[in-house]
């Protein structure tokens, strides 16, 4: 075969440090699109964004060039620095150490879109670390406690 085909999704989940609920709805906006700026100057694309006040959920494709460590370090860093920038309560921000990037098919797509753009009203019935925890279960990530992220 002449060519090289892929299409490699990732959902992507990371938290705030200490999961503080800091991430306002004045920077939700421009967080995404500036997320989806990183993405695209790494080869990747941004398909769908969604974060609440402690943490956010990405899908995004990996470029073939580029390894989902280095995919999240480089959105992590680069989104972190933005956020501090903004000033104010942004000034010390940073995001938690750890993430979490699990495999989508295409064929989940579009029900994954639909749960990352719909984080807010998700979140007013569940937790972080209920969500989180289930999201391993599913998919059968091996956690010592439902609390990993502390």
């Amino acid at each position: 075969m002449p060519h090289s085909f892929d299409n490699v999704l990732l959902h992507i989940v990371f938290a705030t440090k200490f999961r503080e609920k800091i991430l306002g709805d004045d920077i939700r906006s421009e967080l995404h699109a500036y997320i989806g700026g990183i993405a695209s100057n790494i080869g990747s694309v941004l398909l769908a964004a969604g974060s609440v006040s402690d943490h956010i959920h990405l899908l995004v494709s990996l470029p073939r060039t580029c390894t989902p460590s280095k995919l999240v370090q480089d959105i992590k860093a680069g989104s972190s620095k933005w956020i501090r920038s903004m000033g104010g309560r942004y000034v010390h921000f940073s995001w938690q150490v750890g993430y979490s990037v699990f495999s989508v098919s295409a064929f989940d797509k579009k029900g994954l879109v639909r749960y990352i753009e719909n984080q807010a009203s998700h979140h007013a019935r569940e937790s972080f670390v209920s969500e989180h925890w289930k999201l391993t279960v599913r998919h059968e990530i091996a956690v010592d406690e439902p609390n990993e992220w502390d």
